[in-house]
């Protein structure tokens, strides 16, 4: 049976598309320039940080607590991983805007022009476990020409819950494999594959977790694609 037309490519937003280590580090710089706080490895705090990430939204997805945005949980993570590095007494405001950093994460070299690429041809969308205004503020400083915004907040699941990828297919009136989902994180490719039957692209990015992070990216499954950038990923498309 023939194969039908690719309509809808679905990005996971961090580390495929931003930049969330160097982003983070580079708002904690400015945060100690500000406050004249203590020599401190930013780098460390947003690894930490992100260390938090997967269970603090396992509560949600284990139902042991309500669906919360992620500007949420990030924030209630900040205020542990500050605890950690010693890093106290900080003003609310300092707080609360240092929690705003992935809302202002630089993309990789080639996210903008491979979306701007690849949106000429097919539907672009952020399937993110990021809330609507992360996003969007992310996209605006950024210049990610998204479609429309997909992803936690609006499916009111956490990634790789199942529902996350069937519910986005449904809201764009389109079938799994009229769908694919582009990560640099195999575990989401394969999640999304098996919830809806949507068709993958593996982009690696090595240094998603900082120049001397030692990681495997070999493909650990059968990806319809794997290219090195959106860029590549664009020409693989004919795009």
């Amino acid at each position: 049976m023939k194969e039908p037309p690719l309509r809808a490519l679905l990005f996971d937003v961090f580390g495929t598309v931003v930049d969330w280590r160097s982003g983070v580090a580079r708002e904690g710089e400015a945060l100690a320039s500000r406050l004249g706080l203590p020599r401190t490895d930013w780098g460390q705090v947003a690894d930490r940080w992100r260390a938090l990430y997967q269970p603090a939204m396992e509560e949600v997805r284990s139902g042991r607590r309500p669906f919360v945005p992620l500007d949420t949980l990030h924030r209630e993570n900040l205020e542990a991983v500050l605890a950690e590095f010693g890093i106290k007494d900080l003003p609310a405001a300092e707080v609360d805007e240092f929690s705003r950093a992935w809302h202002r994460l630089d993309p990789w070299p080639d996210s903008v022009e491979g979306l701007t690429r690849l949106k000429a041809r097919y539907i672009v969308a952020p399937q993110s476990n990021g809330n609507i205004a992360l996003i969007v503020n992310m996209a605006k400083r950024a210049g990610l020409p998204w479609d429309c915004v997909l992803g936690a907040e609006v499916t009111g699941h956490y990634k790789p819950d199942p529902e996350c990828y069937r519910e986005a297919c449904r809201l764009l009136g389109l079938r799994g494999e009229e769908c694919m989902m582009v990560a640099a994180h195999q575990g989401d490719l394969i999640a999304a594959r098996d919830a809806a039957g949507v068709r993958t692209a593996f982009i690696p990015r090595p240094l998603e977790y900082g120049p001397g992070a030692a990681r495997d990216l070999t493909p650990r499954a059968e990806f319809d694609v794997v290219a090195d950038s959106l860029v590549a990923l664009a020409e693989r498309l004919g795009c």
